[in-house]
């Protein structure tokens, strides 16, 4: 399976992601930068997090009116599986490929820590390698990851099974609505989540929760 990683000025886990996909995945992903209106021929892109712009104006919301989030969009409509994690998951909300909103934390403060994961939905290509109601540790580092949305997107959300991960066991580090940590779009291509799977994924970062992620999506999982 061939994957892309987008660039931007300001994400500091694109080499986090890129050495994930490339440990797992046996290949290193192609590049695309901001400007860029093309996208290579791949099966998965994948936004990694930061601080895109620094964070001005709103999270993500200059990066997401960069020339390659429309070459992003156009692969997402025909299929391509699109994986944004923490500042990607904010793009991919101001870019409209998202339903809801990312507000700044509950606590008005920077939360950078380990939470629990329960797995709401074992059956897309991100979550396959899980099991149903599985609780998973997972590391987390933001300061706008309150997910909200209006009475009838949540309905929907809930409804149509497109929230695919909550903070479990009280974990919840942002005051998100129902617990969500990360959903997917209704078509199932498209993920966004605010944990960092990226970041555990071997014994040499205590844990490999998130490897199942990784596995999955690219095809490997059982």
């Amino acid at each position: 399976m061939k994957a892309a990683v987008v660039l931007l000025p300001g994400l500091n886990r694109d080499r986090d992601m890129i050495a994930a996909l490339t440990k797992i995945g046996g290949k290193a992903p192609a590049t695309v930068w901001q400007t860029d209106t093309s996208i290579p021929d791949v099966d998965l892109i994948v936004i990694p997090g930061g601080f895109s712009y620094g964070d001005y104006l709103r999270c993500g919301a200059i990066a997401a009116r960069m020339p390659v989030m429309r070459a992003v969009a156009d692969k997402a409509a025909k299929g391509v599986m699109v994986m944004g994690v923490c500042n990607g998951f904010q793009i991919l909300l101001e870019a409209g490929l998202l339903p809801g909103a990312l507000m700044r934390n509950a606590s008005l403060r920077f939360v950078c820590r380990e939470v629990k994961l329960e797995v709401a939905n074992a059956n897309t290509p991100f979550t396959r390698g899980y099991a149903p109601k599985q609780v998973i540790r997972c590391p987390v580092a933001h300061h706008d990851g309150n997910f909200f949305a209006d009475a009838d997107t949540l309905k929907r959300l809930e409804g149509e099974g497109q929230v695919v991960f909550r903070y479990a066991e009280g974990t919840n580090p942002n005051g998100s609505i129902n617990d969500i940590a990360g959903i997917v779009s209704a078509s199932g291509n498209v993920l966004g989540m605010m944990p960092h799977p990226e970041n555990l994924i071997e014994a040499a970062h205590g844990g490999k929760d998130g490897r199942p992620l990784f596995e999955g999506v690219l095809g490997m999982a059982a």
